[in-house]
């Protein structure tokens, strides 16, 4: 505006506007040259040319060689009802001072261009009213360096107590194009506050292209060198500089911030390349839940027992065995026998699961609630019934049967308000994949009451603890798929501490403030098999269910020293990373020595209950636990009871067989008597009593009864927590 004043074409410019048809093209173009050449041919005053020349000469600071970038800066650029962006123009690599004035000149005058002009005529917009500033700023050498985005909230849950940062080598091209896989870390925000760098994780991305210049100016595409592939692009103290720049300019504008930024490949510093507000997670109504129905008929074509309340649907891909699934799509609704922890990377892509086996406290069921989709499982035929690569709809909305119908079935979702009401008693969270965890941070939760390591193991790391330690026993093949998932860290052990920590990190920092208690490890010894290495120290038993698992695990000779890298990830989380909400959970103590022996290990290790606040909490699922519970509650703070197996057990029903699903139920009498002593019995101790089982999730009145008989908190799955809250309150 002043420039235009200075030269008297204000009014000229905006007069010739006034008249201008944007619809008719040629009087648009003519229009555009003679207000680009007015802008062009105008000069600038002798006070602004020594202004903009002393903050020239300060940038360059004597340097010879030193290439500027002019940056364009609309007033209107970022508004949640309009983009003007990339409709004026920036220039790099601008060398002189004159070329400086020139270019200055050539970003004003973008400002009307053909399609500035015309879509600010179709939005209604003041041409006078729109500004634009130039911004100048040292050429980065990222061409040399890294580049990328960062984002002050996580991108895909909206969780805002986290820094994202995507990083590639070459210039940002790639990464804002999408055309480059870029590195991933996600970085915990509370902790850049304080100073301290607390990576939740770290995603290595292929990062085989890259983008330079070339001649002329132009922008290439390159080979990136394959040793570089292999690493990192950025290091620690990057991360952190980063992430302390992004909480700078976030709290500039009170509100989460989508950033670009480039290290310099001669000089390594970092820079700030722009800064706009994030708009899809800020805009969003976080404080509702989806309900999911029918909104039309199909024929059946099996029934099973349906897990959660929503429906999916897609293409259905049958499998018998898991080698069969190296070409599912994301999308597939799987249909398969049963499925066990190795499953779990094909169960993330797909919009649905069927299964013949199982009942709801299964593996598929499990995973299913974790990952929010539809299962439906213990259909005894389905993959039989069901044919390959049809298009079916899998509903679990209209109550304990779930049926698979033929053909893509209209779905209705519909908003509901997410109650934040105090209910009777503390309602936490049941959780196992980080990543996913980040999800739920709206839900009305009091923290997470059964955080499971198993996932983490089994996806993140997917190898045998033992056969990191006893690396030098594996066959060559084995060794070299080690090798290559633990390439950037210092040892395998390493690997399998830092990852394990960074999971449990990420679970407690949706918890917080809030208590996390983490389960330690409940392998089955047929599913640690199936890790990598793992059938060189599992030994094959008939029923892994209450077989070699649990405590019984840790206190043995030949799995102490992997229980005592579980306990270092856990000490790392805790203390190194700060998150002090985190508590420990035993599974499966079946005697008292069993209890005393696995405190005295967890003492050995460096978790000590009581010091620095550690509580340490047993599960409850065996019921020699009820009936000597005041015994075990001599070494234990309290406990959490895990009404899957203490149901089981009681019962006598295996909780993973179809054929006598029905009678699994955590409602019996039978298991009702169980609780209820469970309750007393801590009640009396003065000491923590919750219960983290499948139970409470699937029936409202056993929830009510609980909360009558004293319980200290329920653990819900996340689908079902937010209806829970709202009925409970």
């Amino acid at each position: 505006a002043h420039y235009l004043h200075n030269n008297q074409l204000d009014t000229q410019i905006f007069s010739l506007l006034s008249t201008l048809n944007p619809d008719d093209l040629a009087q648009l173009t003519t229009a555009s040259k003679t207000i680009k050449d007015l802008i062009k041919n105008a000069s600038f005053d002798d006070a602004t040319i020594e202004l903009i020349k002393a903050y020239y000469d300060e940038l360059i600071d004597g340097r010879d060689a030193i290439r500027v970038a002019v940056r364009s800066s609309a007033s209107a650029e970022d508004l949640p009802q309009a983009s003007f962006a990339g409709q004026q123009d920036s220039y790099l690599h601008v060398a002189s001072f004159d070329e400086l004035m020139l270019r200055i000149k050539d970003v004003y005058a973008s400002l009307f261009g053909e399609r500035a002009i015309a879509y600010r005529a179709h939005h209604g917009f003041d041409h006078a009213l729109v500004l634009i500033s130039v911004g100048v700023q040292e050429m980065v050498h990222s061409d040399s360096g890294v580049s990328g985005v960062m984002f002050t909230l996580d991108p895909e849950s909206g969780f805002r107590e986290s820094i994202f940062i995507n990083a590639s080598f070459g210039l940002g091209e790639g990464v804002v194009s999408g055309a480059v896989n870029p590195d991933e870390f996600m970085i915990y925000k509370p902790a850049i506050r304080e100073n301290r760098l607390v990576i939740l994780g770290r995603k290595l991305g292929a990062k085989a292209k890259k983008f330079v210049y070339g001649p002329k100016k132009s922008i290439i595409e390159t080979e990136t060198d394959p040793k570089a592939r292999e690493q990192f692009c950025l290091c620690d103290s990057d991360l952190k500089e980063l992430s302390q720049a992004a909480v700078i300019i976030e709290d500039h504008y009170q509100r989460p911030m989508d950033i670009e930024w480039a290290k310099d490949g001669l000089t390594g510093k970092i820079f700030i390349l722009q800064a706009r507000p994030e708009t899809v997670h800020s805009n969003a109504d976080a404080q509702t839940s989806l309900v999911y129905s029918l909104q039309g008929i199909s024929t059946v074509i099996c029934e099973g027992r349906a897990v959660g309340k929503r429906i999916g649907q897609g293409r259905a891909r049958v499998l018998k065995r898991l080698d069969q699934a190296h070409d599912f799509q994301a999308g597939e609704v799987l249909v398969t026998d049963m499925t066990d922890p190795n499953w779990e990377p094909i169960m993330q892509k797909a919009s649905a699961i069927v299964t013949n086996r199982g009942g709801r406290t299964c593996h598929a069921a499990i995973i299913a609630r974790e990952l929010g989709i539809a299962a439906i499982v213990g259909c005894d035929d389905a993959t039989l019934k069901v044919k390959d690569e049809s298009n079916i709809t899998v509903s679990c909305a209209n109550g304990d049967t779930g049926q698979v119908l033929s053909g893509l079935v209209p779905i209705k979702k519909t908003q509901h308000a997410i109650s934040h009401k105090k209910t009777p008693v503390p309602l936490m969270l049941i959780a196992a994949n980080p990543s996913r965890a980040f999800m739920y941070h709206n839900l009305p939760h009091h923290g997470i009451g059964l955080a499971r390591l198993e996932f983490i193991i089994g996806n993140s790391i997917g190898i045998h603890p033992n056969a990191l330690l006893h690396l030098d026993r594996m066959p060559k093949d084995i060794q070299t798929q080690i090798a290559k998932r633990c390439k950037n860290f210092a040892s395998p052990t390493d690997f399998y501490v830092e990852t394990l920590a960074q999971g449990i990190a990420s679970l407690a920092a949706v918890a917080h403030p809030y208590p996390i208690i983490v389960r330690l490890s409940d392998f089955k010894t047929n599913e640690y098999e199936e890790l990598l290495g793992g059938s060189h120290f599992e030994q094959k038993e008939n029923n892994p269910m209450i077989g070699f698992r649990g405590a019984s695990r840790y206190i043995s000779d030949s799995f102490k020293a992997a229980f005592e890298l579980e306990c270092r990830a856990l000490i790392r989380a805790r203390e190194d990373f700060g998150f002090k909400n985190i508590e420990v959970m035993v599974p499966f103590v079946r005697t008292l020595n069993e209890g005393e022996q696995v405190v005295k290990a967890l003492t050995h290790n460096g978790l000590k209950r009581g010091e620095h606040g550690l509580r340490i909490i047993m599960m409850c699922e065996v019921p020699s636990n009820v009936i000597l519970a005041h015994e075990f509650l001599d070494h234990f703070d309290g406990f959490s009871i895990g009404s899957n197996d203490l149901t089981q057990l009681t019962l006598g029903v295996d909780r993973d067989s179809h054929l006598v699903a029905g009678q699994f139920s955590e409602s019996d009498p039978a298991l009702k008597k169980m609780l209820h002593m469970a309750i007393t019995a801590c009640k009396a101790r003065n000491k923590y009593i919750g219960i983290c089982g499948q139970g409470p999730s699937d029936d409202i009145n056993l929830a009510r009864w609980l909360i009558k008989e004293g319980i200290d908190s329920i653990s819900l799955t996340p689908d079902t927590i937010a209806e829970m809250a709202q009925n409970l309150s």
